[in-house]
């Protein structure tokens, strides 16, 4: 097998464990590049990226570029002689980038693709209560998500799975995809594969509005957005109470389907649950934080806080 010279690209946790795959792996990386170092918290100091602060640890090259079209950054990029640039969670590449390797550029996405392009396909694939996704190695061209499938790997997706966990099964799933991709591109048996055309579930970037519960849709639904989002960002909604507004993120709840009268979005309340009503059903919330507030589970809210009789979410 050829020992391809590597540069690796990527900024979160999601990508340090595909460059944690390659060098546990002996492959050859000689440089890493992500993104700048951001103010971050309220003292605004500036923060590395975490593929940063791994790829210092193990003494490698960091590049930083702010545009990735500057002619510094093309020569300097020039220099370390790349036979294959390998990119997991970074950003849109130009072609002057994508096509500088004699074997290409290959990125890794967290779907089993075309299903879920974009820029969040582990939360969508969990909202739309997929029971199986994975990870998938492409070429990267002009189109997003869209280049010359390579290999990918399946996972099951299971009932009461959060973004949390799933992420991090795929994380490491991706690192071992990322490894055997390179192996077969260096020893010559790997066949891409256009993909097809047709209509395919997008993953869009999260924004406030798709993170919103609407209660008058089913316990199953909701259960899923709630499940898909958690962590992070979580889903939110608002609570009203005793003519006060609060906004609430909920980050764990368990369903319970059964016939009722009341409106979705009515909230009851034990001295140890806060129930919150769908269409079909109920959410048990287990799990919340109101704006300015810790996250607390339900019982614990309820011995500081009291929920009125005619308290809504919406």
């Amino acid at each position: 097998m050829k020992n391809l010279r590597i540069i690796f690209m990527g900024t979160p946790e999601f990508a340090v464990a595909s460059l944690r795959a390659l060098l546990k792996n002996h492959l050859k990386v000689v440089a890493v590049i992500t993104a700048p170092d951001k103010p971050a918290g309220r003292g605004q100091k500036l923060r590395q990226s975490a593929v940063k602060e791994y790829a210092q640890s193990r003494n490698l090259p960091v590049l930083q570029p702010t545009n990735l079209k500057s002619e510094n950054f093309l020569e300097e990029l020039k220099k370390y002689k790349a036979d294959l640039q390998v990119v997991v969670a970074f950003r849109m590449l130009p072609k002057a980038v994508w096509a500088m390797p004699k074997y290409g550029t290959f990125n890794l996405h967290a779907s089993l693709l075309p299903q879920y392009r974009g820029a969040a396909p582990i939360n969508w694939a969990i909202i739309n209560g997929e029971t199986v996704t994975g990870v998938t190695t492409f070429f990267i061209d002009e189109q997003i998500d869209n280049g010359a499938l390579l290999l990918q790997k399946e996972t099951p997706v299971h009932p009461n799975q959060t973004f949390g966990e799933l992420h991090d099964i795929l994380m490491n799933l991706g690192g071992d995809l990322v490894v055997e991709t390179i192996r077969r591109i260096a020893d010559n048996s790997i066949q891409s594969t256009i993909q097809p055309a047709g209509n395919f579930k997008p993953a869009p970037k999260l924004n406030p509005q798709n993170c919103e519960i609407k209660w008058t849709d089913t316990v199953h639904n909701v259960y899923n957005l709630i499940r898909g989002l958690s962590p992070v960002p979580a889903a939110h909604t608002k609570l009203f109470n005793d003519n006060t507004v609060y906004q609430v993120k909920i980050h764990e709840a368990r369903p319970f389907e059964e016939a009722h009268t009341f409106t979705p979005g009515m909230v009851k309340t034990t001295k140890k649950e806060i129930k919150v009503y769908c269409a079909d059903g109920y959410m048990d919330i287990i799990q919340l934080r109101l704006s300015g507030k810790a996250l607390m589970d339900a019982q614990s809210l309820l011995n500081g806080f009291s929920i009125s009789q005619d308290a809504t979410m919406n």
